[in-house]
């Protein structure tokens, strides 16, 4: 019970990096970046459209904070989308040379902490009844066999 409640806590509190700059990026846009002077339009409006991409992330995230243990294909899956962008940042800093201090730590949480984040998941989910491999348990078998299976359940219980 406790793990699962520190892994809800580090997953809310590290989805409010997302949804903090990607706020800030749609509102300022790359001007918020510190660069003063005229601002390419299309370069801009794309930024905002990614700033907003990453606002979404953090908030699909915390939608798996409750239930944690049952969100293991959501979590898979931003973590993929996550652990994609680090990639391509990944990739940027190959072609064009060192980012800064701040990209650096985002590229850290992207391609490590994240990825450690999703592994925890797993183990939580295990521990708690959810396989990740498996089917979804979080789903009740209604079938002839599923029902039958459950009324021995409880007969055999009670």
């Amino acid at each position: 019970m406790r793990e699962r409640r520190a892994l809800q806590r580090a997953v809310a509190l590290v989805a409010l990096v997302p949804v903090a700059s990607g706020l800030y990026g749609v509102l300022f846009g790359l001007n918020g970046l510190g660069r003063t002077g005229l601002v390419d339009v299309s370069a801009d409006s794309h930024f905002r459209y990614l700033s907003g991409l990453h606002m979404g992330i953090g908030i699909l995230f915390w939608t798996c904070v409750p239930g944690i243990a049952a969100k293991t294909t959501l979590f898979r899956f931003l973590t993929l989308v996550v652990a994609l962008g680090g990639l391509a940042r990944l990739l940027g800093w190959a072609l064009t040379g060192l980012p800064s201090v701040l990209m650096l730590a985002a590229l850290a949480v992207e391609l490590v902490v994240t990825p450690l984040l999703c592994l925890w998941q797993a183990r939580v989910a295990a521990r708690y009844g959810t396989d990740p491999s498996g089917p979804d348990l979080t789903h009740r078998d209604l079938s002839h066999e599923g029902l039958a299976r459950q009324a021995t359940s409880r007969r055999a219980a009670g």
